[in-house]
């Protein structure tokens, strides 16, 4: 199957399998899994952090980093784009008590400051209080200039905010970018990292901050019900995706560019070469093309894609070259009957 829907989707390779079988394990929910506490311990010194708790999911992990900045009442400022504002379902507000401001994201992904700074609440009982700024790198595979984000770490120094990073796919801003990961992170009070999306772990995300964050997230993951007891299982693969498979994400960038080079050769699909940064592909669909008809045609020719306008296509460690052309050609095989 070549699946384009999401970098959600990569299976584990043979290493992880075989990590995963021979994992050294206890009780994560105790503290003693000496695998979980390794991954930890490692991720947290590399990224520049104090601390780190390993997470079943990205949800989990955004929703412990807000509870762990934002009491009951408080606010954060988010884009409108942000996935832990549109995307988790209303976690902050249903579990947290928090409530989200969006803010409109510019085009290139960042939020004006201008705007930010007209969105913080003053104090007064009759608002909510203000207490943190969350930003997504990368946001609809748009990667955050770096003197952006030290633009924004002035900006919450001002306003006496903190700054969270949404980083499901922090590493892929940081190999379009061509920079260590660490200066990405140094401009944030806390972080999460998506284990599970190009880095290609089966199951996990990773929450960075201080220990004092940290301790509470671990409290309130345990009140989600986010203790996975003997979790070693999966912390060994994800070591494996957070050690070894940064170095391979600039390859699905080059097979991104090549998707959009390709689409641009199909009839009714046109891809703005110069908008593709990382993995991600957006395609402007003719109108004439029945979307929801081709992907079940595709789908019998085990290609998935999501019918949706414009479409998304995402690159991973399970699509190779070869895997787009023969995407492109099943596509155009199939445009005659979808018209």
């Amino acid at each position: 199957m070549i699946d384009f829907r999401s970098d959600t989707v990569t299976r584990p390779n043979a290493k992880m399998r075989q990590a995963m079988a021979d994992a050294d394990v206890g009780d994560d929910v105790y503290g003693d899994d000496p695998t979980v506490n390794a991954l930890e311990s490692w991720a947290a010194k590399r990224h520049g952090f104090a601390a780190a708790i390993f997470c079943s999911s990205g949800t989990q992990a955004n929703l412990l980093g807000l509870m762990g900045h934002c009491e009951r009442g408080d606010e954060y400022l988010c884009g409108q784009q942000a996935h832990n504002y549109r995307f988790e379902g209303g976690g902050a507000a249903v579990l947290g008590s928090i409530q989200p401001q969006p803010i409109e994201n510019e085009k290139d992904g960042t939020l004006a400051f201008d705007k930010l700074r007209g969105a913080i609440k003053p104090i007064d009982p009759h608002f909510a209080r203000t207490r943190l700024l969350s930003l997504e790198n990368t946001i609809n595979g748009k990667v955050l200039p770096l003197d952006y984000l030290a633009q924004a770490r002035e900006f919450v120094d001002k306003h006496d905010l903190k700054l969270h990073l949404d980083g499901a796919r922090v590493y892929n801003a940081a190999s379009a970018l061509d920079v260590d990961i660490v200066e990405i992170a140094k401009h944030f009070d806390s972080m999460t990292i998506c284990l599970s999306k190009g880095l290609a772990a089966p199951i996990g995300s990773l929450l960075l901050g201080s220990e004092e964050l940290i301790a509470k997230a671990r409290r309130w993951r345990k009140v989600l019900g986010g203790g996975m007891r003997q979790a070693g299982i999966l912390a060994a693969a994800a070591e494996i995706a957070l050690k070894e498979h940064p170095e391979k994400l600039a390859q699905d960038h080059e097979n991104a560019r090549y998707l959009g080079k390709r689409l641009n050769e199909v009839p009714g699909f046109e891809v703005k070469l110069e908008h593709i940064q990382t993995n991600m592909v957006f395609a402007k669909v003719s109108r004439d093309i029945e979307l929801k008809v081709l992907a079940e045609k595709l789908k019998a020719k085990n290609i998935l894609i999501t019918p949706s306008a414009p479409m998304r296509l995402v690159t991973h460690a399970d699509v190779q070259q070869g895997d787009i052309d023969t995407f492109i050609s099943e596509l155009t095989a199939q445009l005659p009957a979808v018209l």
